[in-house]
């Protein structure tokens, strides 16, 4: 896996393009990898409406569901059940996916983090193959950002608990940290 140091962006994956980013105050600046999990609707492990929602093409009336959620979100990447990624924000700029957060008493981690999504469910196993491509996107990131280890992976749940439960208790935190090693 490669990351395109003029664009920010990965080489050889699908790439969409989200319209819900902005500029980071600082590029180099990244140190935290937040793991999230996503369906929609919940428990459908589709990618069409997933790619709908960050891209900002959603419509509400498609679902009852989608009138309850905020449609101006979005992730850097995303993986799919199958193990395929897509790419929605370059990795330099601030992608919105952590919402209201704080790791480690910052607060505002779409400022300091990549968000990666993983298409899932909080209680439904993930899919080895989607392990093995975090767990190497992982790595790319940490060889590509200075500031950024493999202590400073956590998920959506740890930075925004009072609101957010992805990954949730299917994913597998042992499994994953076993295949960063």
């Amino acid at each position: 896996m490669k990351i395109n140091k003029k664009t920010g962006m990965l080489e050889n994956v699908r790439h969409l393009v989200s319209p819900h980013y902005n500029a980071r105050s600082d590029k180099a600046n990244v140190d935290l990898l937040v793991v999230h999990g996503i369906s929609l609707p919940p428990e459908d492990f589709s990618t069409t409406y997933i790619d709908k929602l960050f891209t900002g093409t959603l419509v509400s009336k498609e679902h009852p569901y989608f009138q309850t959620i905020d449609k101006n979100v979005s992730s850097h990447v995303l993986i799919g059940r199958d193990g395929k990624i897509a790419q929605y924000v370059s990795f330099y700029d601030r992608a919105w996916h952590a919402g209201k957060s704080n790791f480690q008493g910052r607060e505002n981690c779409n400022d300091f983090s990549i968000g990666v999504e993983l298409v899932g469910a909080d209680n439904i196993a993930y899919e080895l193959v989607q392990y093995e491509k975090l767990a190497e996107l992982a790595k790319t990131l940490i060889n590509f950002f200075p500031k950024l280890t493999s202590q400073r992976i956590a998920g959506h749940c740890d930075i925004a608990s009072d609101y957010k439960t992805d990954p949730g208790p299917a994913f597998d935190w042992a499994l994953f940290r076993g295949l960063c090693e």
